[in-house]
């Protein structure tokens, strides 16, 4: 019998206005309350209330269901403030006792590289906020975008966390399989969650798309091909956007059918797990070395998505460059500011690839353009400049 680890990812970015340059030194209102509210609740009712209402009834339907979170702590202001009942519901599923919630970056930030200090400031605000909201405390940590490397697993380790996850890149595991756990070099007692891409991606990416050969994708015949993996593996992880359900899928394309479906055929031969469940089953296969950066993104892996480019490299290394300056300040809403503008989306937007990735940049961007994104990002940043000199 496979493990099988369901992992979800809810994050929801604060947009931006399109800021001017006439704006700077007039007001502060940085971030499109309006539309912020507009998109949560219509994520809200496409995603989460639907697909929060099939899990609910998973669990209390199968006791030996298992499934784990990660919430940006973002997102979940958001969910307080503009739809507090799809909060609750994630609460209920949590109060069945059998989910797991994970640690990362308060505000889905690149912290990690730009400033060791205030990654570790971000991921005590999380734990605060997953404390105070779903009384847990996670031993579990995923990196904004699963962005890792061997620097990462060791500085979490010293954290305390007791696994990581990564994706599962073929250029890394060359001949090993992603279907086992993992240990990082160099390391004592961190496990390594590996994705297995290519059945996560066949929900995530693949499902409503008619020009694939496996379409319609049943859960009979996905339960099949993890079914499969008996033969080479111990665990398979599923780690996907949570938006999958509803937003990236639609209804209509009979994605929630397919996950109410879909406990049944795998409990027939396979057990789920947690991630903290996973690792106190199961030792460490083998030793994976990633020395560079690696992330779940593009066809590329890498954090080219967010810093490729120069406008993305300027508007991290002027926002970075902000962080003594603001900290001595000691300002709260200035602080605030400041973090929430670390989001990786905001970088994301300005990405400028057109080749494999183009389109998926596209859609996701509210900007008519990467550069359009860049100006009015550079514009708030003179304006925070202008107020830490004022304070």
């Amino acid at each position: 019998m496979v493990n099988i680890c369901f992992y979800f990812q809810v994050h929801q970015p604060y947009r931006l206005k399109k800021y001017r340059v006439f704006d700077i030194g007039q007001h502060h209102n940085y971030f499109d309350e309006q539309k912020n509210k507009e998109i949560l609740k219509k994520v809200a009712t496409k995603c989460y209330f639907p697909a929060n209402k099939v899990i609910l009834n998973l669990l209390k339907e199968h006791p030996e269901l298992k499934v784990s979170y990660s919430f940006s702590g973002i997102v979940l202001e958001q969910l307080e403030k503009y739809s507090p009942k799809a909060l609750n519901l994630f609460q209920k599923i949590v109060n069945t006792g059998q989910v797991e919630i994970l640690d990362e970056t308060y505000h889905h930030s690149l912290a990690f590289l730009y400033s060791k200090k205030e990654f570790e400031e971000q991921i005590k605000m999380h734990t605060k906020k997953i404390k105070q909201l779903f009384g847990q405390k996670p031993k579990v940590f995923r990196n904004t975008e699963l962005i890792y490397n061997n620097q990462l697993a060791k500085h979490i380790e010293k954290l305390g966390y007791k696994a990581i996850l990564a994706e599962g890149w073929d250029h890394y595991l060359q001949w090993r399989s992603p279907n086992f756990v993992y240990q990082p070099p160099k390391t004592k007692r961190i496990k390594l969650l590996l994705k297995n891409y290519k059945l996560s991606d066949d929900i995530a990416f693949r499902f409503s798309d008619k020009n694939w050969k496996e379409h319609p994708l049943t859960a009979e015949k996905y339960a099949h091909w993890i079914n499969q993996t008996n033969k080479n593996g111990e665990i398979v992880n599923l780690f996907m956007d949570y938006e999958t359900f509803g937003e990236h899928q639609w209804a209509d394309t009979g994605i929630f059918r397919f996950l109410a479906s879909l406990p049944k055929y795998l409990l027939r031969f396979n057990n789920f797990v947690t991630p903290s469940e996973a690792i106190k089953r199961l030792k460490p296969k083998d030793t994976i070395n990633i020395p560079h950066l690696l992330s779940w993104a593009d066809t590329e892996r890498d954090v080219s998505a967010w810093s490729g480019n120069r406008m993305q490299q300027s508007a991290l290394k002027n926002l970075y460059q902000l962080q003594r300056q603001i900290k001595r300040k000691n300002n709260k809403q200035i602080l605030n500011d400041w973090r929430q503008l670390q989001t990786s989306d905001h970088f994301y937007y300005m990405c400028t690839k057109f080749f494999n990735d183009g389109d998926v940049h596209k859609y996701f961007n509210p900007y008519d353009s990467p550069y359009d994104c860049f100006i009015a990002f550079m514009n708030i940043i003179n304006d925070l400049k202008t107020r830490i000199k004022k304070s």
